[in-house]
């Protein structure tokens, strides 16, 4: 891999005002990449992960808005567009993930999970996807999540919302291979916030590696999975977990 594989190449990272997200963005800047960062509502968060992706000599676009919102989707694409031309990677991370017995999950809740993690994912490529298949390159690359695909306790929409955009993902992988594009999924396990300072002793329990994950350990693998060198790899599932079983 060259020092600046995905020069030229611009990436729209949802949720990257903070950890994995920003970890991502900052990640995919040092391997030359331009970065759409977007957040919901901390803006603060957002413009700091946009000053470290222009301190890694990449150029960034800070695009606040809601992705479960079809309207903001829309005015943050085109500001992408207008300002790089297109989109060429594709990260749908942002999720949002609320706790309450099934009994209890309203229509609201259900829709609200719904709309973040799965119709976002589908509204978000249906816009970059033209420009990738023009190009004849592009990357997708999905979040599940080990508890959601394992079947989240209390969180029935969470784990609804991710197996339905693992099929999403494994559709785009069959449909878009011949363009050049490629879809995965990534699931990462116990992950630790950027701002701890060390791992919580309960959850490394059940931990093979002993250790928590790093928000820099999911980024690695999806800058692989985004990298020139990820062309034949598309449709996959890869757990960043430290063992666990999933």
């Amino acid at each position: 891999m060259t020092d600046h594989p995905l020069l030229g190449k611009t990436a729209f990272v949802s949720g990257s005002g903070k950890n994995i997200g920003r970890a991502i963005a900052l990640q995919l800047a040092a391997l030359g990449c331009n970065v759409v960062v977007n957040g919901a509502r901390d803006q603060a968060g957002c413009e700091k992960t946009a000053a470290g992706v222009t301190a890694a000599g990449a150029q960034a676009l800070v695009a606040m808005g809601d992705v479960a919102k079809p309207d903001d989707v829309a005015r943050m694409i085109d500001a992408a567009q207008a300002r790089f031309g297109g989109i060429d990677i594709l990260v749908n991370n942002a999720a949002i993930r609320p706790h309450k017995p099934f009994l209890e999950t309203t229509d609201a809740d259900w829709d609200g999970v719904m709309d973040t993690a799965l119709t976002a994912a589908f509204r978000l490529s249906r816009a970059v996807l033209p420009h990738m298949v023009a190009a004849k390159w592009g990357r997708i690359v999905n979040f599940a999540g080990m508890k959601a695909m394992r079947g989240y306790f209390e969180g029935a929409p969470i784990s609804a919302a991710k197996h339905g955009v693992w099929g999403l993902t494994k559709a785009l992988s069959q449909e878009f291979a011949m363009h050049g594009i490629t879809a995965n999924i990534v699931s990462p396990g116990q992950i630790r916030s950027e701002t701890a300072t060390q791992d919580d002793p309960a959850r490394v329990k059940s931990i093979p590696a002993g250790v928590m994950g790093q928000p820099g350990d999911v980024a690695a693998v999806v800058a692989f999975l985004c990298s020139p060198e990820a062309r034949f790899v598309t449709g996959q599932m890869i757990a960043v977990n430290g063992g666990e079983a999933t």
